[in-house]
C-alpha cells in the first residue's frame, strides 16, 4: 500500500510544480502584455480639415510648390508710416527691463529699423535656402528643405525635422542648418550629416492659419507626419524647443515606428505636477532619492525663484490662452508694439538677469538684423493673432487634461538642458516622459532660443545624441 501512496504524492507534486510554472508564465505574460500595450499606445491619426468651409469631395492637391519670400514697396512704405506715427511713454527712472521693454532703448531699436535695417537684404538671406509650400488638410504649409551640398562618403544622410516655437519662426534655425548639413565647410567634424526640413507652424510665418477652432500641437503633429510622407520619408528624426518640443513629442507618440529619435531642448511635464512639487519640496535634502545631480540643485534652488520666474514671465501666456484676439488686434496694427512685445521675450528668456540692463541684453547674443528679421516675418504675414491662438487651442481646457499629456514617449530621446531655460528639467524628470532617454546634457550656457542663440552648442549635442543612438 505504501508504493501507490508514494506514487500519488509524486504525481501530485509533479502536477503542482507544473501548475506553479503555468501560473508564473501566465503572470509574466500578463505583465508583458499590459506593459507592451502601454508602450504601443499611440495618438490616433484622424481625418481633419482646417481649410475654409466644408471639406470638398475632390481630392486635395498634394503637389509641392517652390516658394520665395517677397515684399512689395507698398508694404515697406506702410510699415514706415506706422513706425513714424508711434507714441512713446517715458520709462520709470532706473527701471531697465523690469517693467517690460524699456522705451528709451526701444527708440534706438526703432530708429535702426526705420533708417538702417535693410529688409531686402534680409529677404535675400531668407531665400538662400529652398522654400516650398504644399496643401495639407485644407491649408498651405510652408517649409524650407535643405540638403547637404556634399553628401559624405560612407555616411547615410538622415532626415531631420526641426520645429520652432513662439515667438520664434523657421528663421531661428538658419545658423544651425549649415552645421548640420555641411559641417566640414564650417570647421566642425561631425559623424552625422542631415538634410533638414524646417516648417512654419500653421498660423506662423508663411504657413496658412487654420480657419477652424481646435488646432493644437497634436493637429500640427499630424500635418507634419503627412508632410514627411509626402516628401518620401518613412523614417526620420525630430528636434524642437518651445511648442516645437511638444509637437515633436506628439509626432513620436503618433508615429513611433517612423520616428527613429527625438531631440528636444525643452521638456513639457504637464501631467507630472504632483511628482514635480514633491521632488522640489524634498529634493534639496534628499537629492539622490529624486535623481538630482549637483547642477540640478544649483538650477532648482532656492525653489521660490522658480515661482517668481513663473509669476513674472507667464503674464503673456494667460492673455494668449484666454483672449488672444484682443491683444493681437493691437499688435497686428502697430509694428513698434509688436516689436516690443516679442523682443522683450528675447531678453529675459535668454537670461533672466538681462532685465536689470537698460538694453535688456538683446545685443549680447543676437544682432538687431536677426531680431528684426524675425519681427518682420510676423509683420508681413500678419500672423501674430493666429500664432497667439495656438495658446488657447492648447491650454484653453487646462494643462495636463489632453490624452497626449498623460502618454510617455518610448522613442529614443535626447535632451539639451540649457541653464537659462524657463524651467530647468532634471534628467530624472525627463525620464518620466521619455523612458528611453539615452542622452542628457547640462549645457554650459544658453537659454530658451537655443538654435538661434547657441547654434554650435545645440548642433554638438544633437551629434552627441546621434552617437548615443548608434551605441544603443
Amino acid at each position: 500500500m505504501k508504493i501507490p501512496v508514494l506514487g500519488f504524492l509524486f504525481d501530485f507534486a509533479s502536477n503542482y510544480m507544473w501548475l506553479q510554472i503555468f501560473v508564473v508564465l501566465f503572470v509574466v505574460r500578463l505583465i508583458y502584455w499590459i506593459r507592451n500595450r502601454k508602450n504601443n499606445e499611440k495618438l490616433e491619426m484622424k481625418d481633419a480639415w482646417w481649410g475654409p468651409g466644408s471639406k470638398p469631395r475632390s481630392q486635395e492637391d498634394d503637389s509641392i510648390r517652390p516658394f520665395k519670400v517677397e515684399t512689395s514697396e507698398e508694404e515697406i512704405k506702410d510699415l514706415h508710416q506706422r513706425i513714424d506715427m508711434t507714441r512713446y511713454t517715458p520709462p520709470l527712472e532706473d527701471s531697465s527691463f523690469q517693467y517690460g521693454f524699456n522705451s528709451n532703448y526701444l527708440k534706438k531699436v526703432v530708429s535702426y529699423w526705420r533708417n538702417q535695417f535693410d529688409w531686402k537684404k534680409q529677404v535675400e538671406i531668407l531665400n538662400q535656402y529652398p522654400h516650398f509650400k504644399t496643401k495639407i488638410e485644407g491649408i498651405d504649409i510652408h517649409f524650407i528643405h535643405v540638403k547637404p551640398t556634399r553628401p559624405p562618403a560612407g555616411h547615410k544622410v538622415k532626415p531631420l525635422l526641426m520645429i520652432h516655437g513662439w515667438p520664434g519662426s523657421f528663421y531661428e534655425f538658419y545658423k544651425i542648418i549649415p552645421l548640420l548639413t555641411d559641417p566640414e565647410s564650417h570647421g566642425v567634424n561631425y559623424n552625422q550629416v542631415f538634410e533638414v526640413i524646417c516648417p512654419s507652424i500653421p498660423g506662423y510665418g508663411f504657413s496658412e492659419a487654420p480657419y477652424k477652432q481646435g488646432f493644437n500641437t497634436v493637429a500640427a503633429a499630424q500635418i507634419y507626419c503627412k508632410l514627411m510622407s509626402r516628401l518620401g520619408f518613412q523614417e526620420f528624426f525630430v528636434q524642437g524647443g518651445d511648442w516645437g518640443s511638444l509637437i515633436c513629442t506628439n509626432i513620436a507618440q503618433m508615429a513611433p515606428s517612423r520616428v527613429k529619435g527625438i531631440h528636444v531642448n525643452m521638456c513639457f511635464m504637464d501631467s507630472q505636477t504632483f511628482f514635480i512639487l514633491g521632488s522640489l519640496l524634498l529634493g534639496r535634502w534628499f537629492p539622490s532619492l529624486f535623481g538630482f545631480q549637483e547642477r540640478d540643485l544649483e538650477l532648482l534652488y532656492p525653489a521660490k525663484n522658480i515661482l517668481r520666474t513663473i509669476f513674472r514671465e507667464s503674464g503673456y501666456m494667460h492673455i494668449q490662452a484666454t483672449k488672444p484676439d484682443t491683444v493681437g488686434c493691437a499688435l497686428n496694427n502697430c509694428p513698434v508694439g509688436l516689436a516690443a512685445y516679442i523682443l522683450e521675450k528675447f531678453s529675459t528668456w535668454t537670461n533672466p538677469e538681462y532685465r536689470y540692463l537698460e538694453d535688456g541684453g538683446l545685443e549680447k547674443k543676437f544682432t538687431l538684423d536677426d531680431l528684426l528679421t524675425n519681427i518682420m516675418i510676423y509683420w508681413v504675414t500678419g500672423n501674430i493673432i493666429p500664432s497667439q491662438r495656438f495658446y488657447k487651442e492648447n491650454m484653453g481646457r487646462g494643462i495636463g487634461v489632453e490624452k497626449h499629456s498623460k502618454m510617455q514617449v518610448f522613442v529614443p530621446a535626447g535632451l539639451s538642458a540649457f541653464p537659462h531655460e524657463l524651467l530647468h528639467c532634471p534628467e530624472s524628470w525627463a525620464r518620466k516622459k521619455f523612458p528611453s532617454l539615452c542622452s542628457y546634457t547640462h549645457m554650459s550656457r544658453g537659454g530658451h532660443f537655443a538654435a538661434f542663440e547657441e547654434p554650435l552648442l545645440l548642433a554638438e549635442d544633437i551629434q552627441k545624441f546621434m552617437g548615443a543612438l548608434k551605441g544603443k
